[in-house]
């Protein structure tokens, strides 16, 4: 399936979402810029907060694959594609690398986002909190979102996102309690190959969109 912009792919979503939540607290968490287009129009039509919560990819020395994410918060999110065996292997051998890694994403984000992010958790307690994407082609995002929201003590976790892997929803029905997604790709190329347009603006206007969303309630 593919999307002329990610704006169309948020309307689509919102068309599946918002008639069951209308009237509900809810929170629309973005996982990445490309996110806060689709999430930005869940938003607007529930009549809710966006906020946008970022993680990286922790890639190792010689690895192909990323071997983990790193949240806002610091935390690491190691990918179950290595067995606890290997896992302990290389934190053992890149403990060092990890985190000057770690350290100097965190740094980045803070950079980005400022020290008070764009993410507050009395805005996520007793609400249904939206997990967006705007593809998803691991689960990793998603388990380094699961890790910050588990002090949480939300209504329910909600996963909308307009494509992903079979791997990703694999990943979504162990995490959350409903799933909305548009086209489930057995063959993942990259996120942007799905959508005519290049529409992520730059960052800085990323979080104003993020920061003035009450101001464009529908």
């Amino acid at each position: 399936m593919y999307f002329k912009t990610r704006v169309e792919a948020g309307n689509l979503l919102a068309d599946q979402i918002v008639d069951k939540y209308r009237n509900q607290n809810c929170t629309v968490v973005a996982l990445s810029d490309g996110g806060v287009m689709v999430g930005a129009q869940i938003a607007l039509r529930l009549k809710c907060v966006l906020t946008l919560l970022l993680t990286a990819p922790l890639t190792l020395p010689h690895e192909i694959d990323d071997v983990g994410v790193v949240s806002q918060r610091g935390d690491i999110t190691y990918s179950d594609m290595y067995s606890a065996g290997e896992l302990e292997e290389l934190q053992s051998e890149f403990r060092t690398y990890i985190e000057e890694e770690r350290i100097r994403i965190i740094h980045e984000m803070n950079s980005l986002l400022g020290r008070g992010g764009l993410i507050r958790r009395d805005l996520l307690s007793k609400h249904n909190v939206i997990l967006v994407s705007d593809g998803l082609n691991s689960g990793l995002s998603l388990e380094a979102a699961a890790g910050y929201l588990k002090p949480v003590d939300f209504k329910k976790l909600i996963v909308a996102v307009p494509i992903a892997s079979v791997k990703a929803v694999d990943r979504m029905h162990v995490l959350a309690d409903e799933i909305y997604c548009l086209s489930v790709l057995g063959d993942y190329i990259n996120t942007n190959h799905y959508y005519d347009a290049e529409d992520i603006p730059d960052h800085k206007a990323v979080v104003k969109t993020v920061r003035e969303i009450v101001l464009n309630w529908k």
